[in-house]
């Protein structure tokens, strides 16, 4: 029982630190051009992951598959990483954390191994459910156009959904290990960022300590740690689990949205909101039930876990 409460813990707090992502990239960015911040988000999530598999005795040397998936999956992730950085620049932390969790639905209509084409009509109808609350938090308070900031916040989740089963895909039979497989893509990430900072680069040294706090804390925090320890759990415990527990995500993006940043939730919002997380968690019964029917003996592979935060 301490062992699953630990687990648990773990997971609990791997979800409150991504939702809390979206508010301290939120502050970073009102410092900082967007590229400039990823930049160095991504570098400093790359000189730890390297400083993590350099202080390993053994297995150092990246294989060829880690390089190969780590630089497609590099790419992918930087994409969704930038319209999640510019969205969350031009809406509120809660909303950007509430629209972000439409990936947890998403994902399965593109990941071929879950059977997406056979999903059962009540997927859909969760699915829709999470449509209908993206609308009322585009609303805030009254029905008006949908803000930059909404938009781009739901393609980062179509997109984010693409990359998941891109990463199912890419890894499927092939031996890769988080911790090389993250160091490489933070590489990628760093690279791809350093041709457009080029001219910014002397900002970083004039960044305040509560600046540099921020974007410690996303790349240590809500990159670097998140990952490894969403890895240590699922391996723990089962796929299932981390994945209802990673699902109160959006919930802590709203707490700390209103309790740290001063938001405020509008009637549509909250109801809203409200949707969003009763979509979310049914539409991720029912993906589970329809890939575990009839293979109870199997092992667990029943949810898709994606990583989300920003």
């Amino acid at each position: 029982m301490s062992r699953v409460r630990s687990t648990d813990a773990v997971l609990l707090l791997v979800a409150a630190v991504w939702g809390s992502s979206y508010l301290a990239a939120k502050t970073a960015t009102s410092a900082l051009p967007v590229p400039l911040v990823l930049f160095a988000r991504y570098g400093i999530s790359a000189i730890a992951c390297l400083a993590l598999v350099t202080a390993r005795r053994t297995s150092r040397r990246f294989t060829r598959d880690e390089l190969r998936v780590g630089a497609v999956l590099g790419v992918t992730q930087a994409a969704v990483l930038v319209l999640e950085t510019y969205g969350v620049a031009h809406t509120s932390a809660a909303n950007a954390g509430l629209i972000i969790s439409l990936t947890v639905v998403l994902t399965p209509l593109l990941d071929r191994t879950s059977g997406g084409t056979g999903l059962p009509p009540r997927y859909f109808a969760a699915t829709d459910l999470c449509l209908l609350a993206v609308a009322l938090l585009m609303s805030g308070s009254g029905f008006h156009r949908p803000g930059a900031g909404d938009l781009l916040m739901f393609a980062a989740a179509l997109v984010r959904a693409a990359h998941v089963a891109l990463v199912g895909r890419l890894t499927a039979r092939r031996s890769v290990r988080p911790l090389h497989l993250t160091t490489v893509q933070t590489l990628v990430g760093a690279a791809l960022f350093a041709v457009p900072v080029t001219g910014t680069l002397g900002r970083l040294g004039r960044v305040d300590g509560a600046g540099w706090a921020q974007l410690l804390y996303l790349a240590l925090f809500c990159s670097v740690f998140a990952f490894l320890a969403q890895t240590w759990a699922v391996q723990r415990g089962s796929a299932s689990r981390a994945s209802l527990l990673l699902g109160t995500e959006p919930v802590w993006a709203v707490a700390v949205g209103i309790g740290l940043g001063g938001e405020h939730l509008t009637v549509l919002t909250a109801l809203g909101a409200a949707l969003m997380v009763a979509g979310t968690y049914w539409g991720q019964a029912v993906e589970r039930d329809h890939r575990t029917a009839g293979t109870a003996r199997a092992p667990d592979r029943s949810a898709t876990v994606a990583a989300t935060g920003v």
